[in-house]
């Protein structure tokens, strides 16, 4: 990033956070995606509030973004597997931020399983939880009861320009994959899983990039969407994939279990949206299929009789290339620091929220200012 670029970043950062301003002595834990602009946002939330922890999604980080980030504030490993038993996370959070009033910043709904444990036993207070994916806004949405505030902004306006930038970039990188083996996407024809924001924005660039695009998800009302809008829509998604030449999946719902990767059509190429455990099985085929990297963020499955070909590793295939959508991320970002200076206020009952619509009207009044130049 340029020198008069991280000016008008900071400027817009410094406005946001003059309109939306934190109130009290509160910690974050940070989930992010540590790409290149990240830091600015970094450093905007610390302005007002502590940062106990960043912790990168690991197959999302750019190295200069992680060595400055660590020159300022403490990087922990996230796993999957740790947030997923509630005594060890209170454990570090206890570690972490012992006795202080607490915001999380999530993306993926890593902290939903102990969430209730946090609540109850932490020796400080979570003040609440702010959430950025639509997978998470689910895994948050099916707890029986939520503890605490739990905003989302997944499902804001704001952030329909990422989700739509988003599926190109997918795109972007799955053709520039598959052509380092020689080969190309034009004429083929392809499958996605999901018809969420991002699977449409994909269904729609892949269209306009000469595929023969089917679309299947599980929900009838997606599937009558994608039907209007001209795409083939099976019954099932065994029967969409069976002929598919790419299958791109954006469920973030295990849109391959087991049984489906035996459906495949030999050398079809398949690619994830986002984290390869919340899109593909992909350990229940240990033992079943042997695994060879065959160029750089591509590996090759075979059995006997079948192969198929799994682009960077299944994880969001789109951050093999920075996964970068311009200035728009920074609407979302302004958003989430607006959750979390509602959350510092107090006076949020449990549940899920948005922020108002008034509140994202200023965002993008600010947006406009600074970067529709």
């Amino acid at each position: 990033m340029e020198g008069p670029e991280k000016a008008r970043l900071d400027a817009y950062f410094r406005r946001i956070t003059a309109e939306f301003p934190l109130d009290g002595a509160i910690s974050l834990l940070v989930i992010t995606h540590l790409l290149a602009e990240r830091p600015a946002f970094l450093h905007a939330l610390a302005r007002a509030s502590t940062i106990a922890a960043v912790l990168p999604k690991p197959r999302s980080v750019n190295r200069q973004a992680l060595l400055e980030v660590r020159r300022t504030y403490a990087v922990h490993d996230l796993s999957r597997a740790t947030f997923a038993d509630p005594a060890k996370t209170l454990d570090y959070l206890e570690k972490t931020a012992p006795g202080q009033d607490v915001v999380l910043l999530d993306i993926g709904g890593y902290f939903a399983p102990a969430v209730a444990t946090l609540a109850e036993k932490f020796s400080g207070h979570v003040l609440g939880i702010v959430e950025d994916t639509e997978n998470g806004h689910q895994r948050y949405e099916a707890l029986e009861e939520l503890p605490c505030p739990v905003f989302s902004v997944a499902r804001s306006p704001l952030k329909h320009c990422e989700d739509h930038l988003v599926g190109r970039s997918i795109v972007f990188s799955t053709d520039a994959l598959v052509r380092t083996r020689g080969d190309i996407l034009t004429s083929r024809g392809a499958c996605v899983i999901g018809f969420g924001k991002v699977g449409r924005s994909v269904a729609h660039t892949l269209r306009a990039h000469d595929l023969r695009v089917t679309v299947f998800d599980s929900d009838p009302v997606k599937r009558v969407q994608a039907r209007s809008q001209g795409f083939c829509t099976p019954s099932s998604c065994t029967e969409a994939i069976r002929d598919a030449e790419l299958v791109l999946c954006a469920t973030g719902n295990l849109a391959l279990r087991q049984g489906h990767f035996e459906a495949l059509r030999n050398g079809a190429y398949v690619a994830s949206v986002t984290s390869s455990e919340d899109e593909l099985e992909l350990d229940a085929l240990d033992g079943l299929y042997q695994r060879a990297p065959v160029g750089d963020h591509l590996t090759r499955y075979e059995v006997t009789g079948h192969y198929f070909y799994v682009l960077a590793e299944g994880g969001a295939v789109n951050f093999v290339h920075g996964a970068a959508v311009g200035s728009y991320i920074h609407l979302v970002q302004a958003e989430i620091i607006a959750a979390t200076a509602a959350l510092s206020h107090g006076g949020c009952d449990p549940g899920l929220h948005e922020v108002p619509s008034t509140v994202r009207q200023t965002i993008a009044q600010v947006w406009l200012d600074h970067f529709d130049r």
